[in-house]
Parts: structure tokens; sequence; C-alpha cells
């Protein structure tokens, strides 16, 4: 069990991140003094600063003595940069797929057939093994073939057309999620949910547990873009707030 002190540490470091993730701390600012934090988030300093020990551990923030907390990059937190950058960038890849994959999917559950969904299922079900073994490339992989099954399902060429045009750049999209490690089941978690959409044959809930699923693999690779509130929503929050 934690100690108290841990706690508060463990509550600190998920405040910070999550305004790093939502960009209230972009990408190079100075996160406010530690003196400002600290009587923000009620703790104390010390706590404080074991959170930002952690969230520099994390890759999330650089400490510069002196100077002050600086929000890390994205090629800082990953170790990556984006491959694509002379072709498209990261942030119109992830809006190129919401604005796709939403719409194919809503499609996919009026299309899809018995056997179609059992395959997904299996899918779903390797992937979650890929993942709690470390196999990213094989999980990316699973990703992206998860994905154009949907769209396959849904039966619309051109989209089809469009993302198996693009697949190093898509898959890229989809691996890079994967590097912030304790976070690497988020994926599946989310393609658990789109599963279930679909089995039900729901293709309002599909479609924004797609949508919801792109928006925040986009932002575990440090991409924000606006989308209505009940994407921004699980889709457990959506049901419960009565989205159509």
């Amino acid at each position: 069990m934690k100690t108290n002190s841990h706690a508060v540490t463990d509550a600190a470091v998920a405040t910070i991140r999550e305004r790093i993730e939502r960009q209230v701390y972009p990408a190079g600012a100075m996160l406010p003094s530690q003196r400002q934090l600290a009587e923000e988030l009620e703790i104390s300093r010390a706590s404080l600063r074991e959170a930002l020990s952690t969230l520099e551990a994390l890759g999330m923030v650089a400490i510069r003595p002196g100077k002050g907390v600086y929000v890390s990059d994205l090629s800082e937190r990953t170790g990556v940069a984006w491959r694509f950058a002379d072709q498209i960038s990261l942030a119109d890849t992830y809006q190129l797929r919401y604005a796709l994959e939403g719409f194919a999917t809503r499609l996919a559950a009026l299309a899809s057939s018995a056997d179609e969904i059992a395959w997904l299922a299996d899918n779903v079900d390797s992937m979650r093994t890929a993942l709690s073994e470390g196999r990213f490339d094989e999980a990316a992989q699973l990703d992206f073939a998860f994905h154009l099954r949907i769209v396959g399902m849904a039966g619309n060429g051109a989209i089809a057309d469009i993302l198996r045009g693009s697949t190093e750049i898509v898959m890229e999209s989809q691996r890079l999620p994967f590097y912030q490690r304790e976070l690497v089941l988020s994926t599946y978690q989310e393609h658990v949910e789109i599963l279930a959409a679909l089995q039900r044959r729901d293709a309002a809930a599909a479609g924004r547990a797609m949508e919801y699923h792109i928006v925040r693999a986009a932002q575990r690779a440090g991409i924000h873009f606006p989308v209505p509130p009940a994407v921004q929503a699980s889709p457990d929050e959506a049901l419960a707030q009565g989205a159509p």
C-alpha cells in the first residue's frame, strides 16, 4: 500500500501530466513557479519536487536549474521524430483519420457480418497479448489491420484506397502512441469499446468510439485538435450524457 506522501505525489504527477497532454502547458512552455504549483495543487514543495522529478524521468518535462521547468516537445517525449513531416504533418494525419474513419465505422456497424465481427474480436485479443509482451511493432500492425478491416466492412472504396495508399504514414501514426509505455493498453481498451458498439450494431456509438480513440491516440502522440464535446468524453461518459 502506498503511503499518503506517495499518493499525494502520484496525484500531482497525474494532474500536471493531464495539463501537458491537454496543452494547458504546451510543448516548450515553462511551468508555473514551484511556489504557485504547490499552492494550486495544495501539496508541499517537497512533494512537488518529487512529482517533477518523476515527470522528468518520464520525459514529459525538463528541469533546468535556475531557469525553471519546461514541457518537453514530442520528439523528446517519445524519442522519435515524425518521419513524414515533408509529406504531411502529424496533426493533419490524425485529422484525416478522424474524418474518414469515424464515418466508415458508422457504415461498418450497419453492414458487418458475424464472421467479420469475430475476426475483429480475435484481432483485439491478439493486440492485448502483443502489447502486454512488449511486441509493439506487431501491435501496430494489428492496430492497422483492425482499422483497415473496419474500413473494408464499410464498403466505401474511396476511403479504403486513401488509407491503403498511405499505409506507412497511417501505421507510423498508430505506432507513435505506443512509445508512452505506461499507456500501451489504452489502444486495446479503446478498440474494445469500438468492437462492443459494432457488436451491438450501434452506428452512432461505434462512430463516436472510433473518433474518441483517434483523438486520444493523437493526444498520446502529443497532438491536440478541436473536436465536439461529445467526442472528448469517453464512450461511457458520452452515453451517460445522452449523446446521440
